[in-house]
This record gives structure tokens, C-alpha cells and sequence, in this order.
């Protein structure tokens, strides 16, 4: 039986993820570099180990920002609607994807993180 696949867009759909098997974890984030970077009180977070996403569409619309240059975190937004479509957490080979762009995903929390803002990544 082949691995389930889903689809993660951005809110204008200028750019596409396929999404192979299932989150790791999902869980909710309150941590201020999550809720600044989508303008929200929590960040509903669904972890999938980076191998297992890929763009499929409008990679050349991606754009990466990195809070410092020692950050473990690259986060990745469309730059046409602005929307965030993607963390690569690269020391820990970890994609974050926001849990509402996912199609069809049933979102269950996991985790739910109430920590003070650090660099939690060597």
C-alpha cells in the first residue's frame, strides 16, 4: 500500500507542497517567534520529517527569513500573498507546516508549547 500523500498550499496557491505519510507530531505553538511570524496568538504546527516534503509548485515564490543568522530555523513564505508556508529546521531534519494549509489533515494536538522565546537548536 502506498504512503498517504497530502497537499499544503499558501493562501493565494502560488506555491504547493506534497506531503508524504504522516505529521511526526502536531501541536500548538504560543512561543513569541511562531505567533509574531503569523500575526496570531499560537501557531498549529504539523511536523513532518524533511524528506518527506517537497515543493511541487512555485519554488521561484519562496522566500526565506531568518530571525538571526544563528537561528536553527529557516522560515520560508510566499512572497505573492505574504502567507507562511514553511520552517526548515535543519539540525533536526524537521519541516514545520502550518496545520491549516494542509488539505484533508485532521489536526490533533500533541504538544502544546508555552515557552519563553530561545534558540532551541545547536
Amino acid at each position: 500500500m502506498s504512503e498517504q500523500q497530502r497537499i499544503s498550499r499558501c493562501l493565494c496557491g502560488a506555491v504547493e507542497l506534497k506531503l508524504v505519510g504522516e505529521p511526526i507530531i502536531m501541536g500548538l505553538c504560543h512561543c513569541e517567534s511562531c505567533t509574531r511570524w503569523l500575526s496570531a496568538p499560537v501557531h498549529a504546527s504539523a511536523l513532518w520529517s524533511s524528506d518527506n516534503v517537497e515543493v511541487t509548485k512555485g519554488e521561484e515564490f519562496l522566500r526565506t527569513f531568518k530571525r538571526t543568522p544563528e537561528t536553527g530555523s529557516h522560515r520560508k513564505f510566499c512572497s505573492e500573498c505574504g502567507s507562511g508556508v514553511l520552517i526548515d529546521h535543519p539540525t533536526v531534519n524537521f519541516t514545520d507546516i502550518p496545520a491549516v494549509s494542509v488539505v484533508d489533515l485532521e489536526f490533533e494536538t500533541h504538544a502544546h508549547t508555552l515557552f519563553a522565546q530561545g534558540n532551541f537548536y545547536p
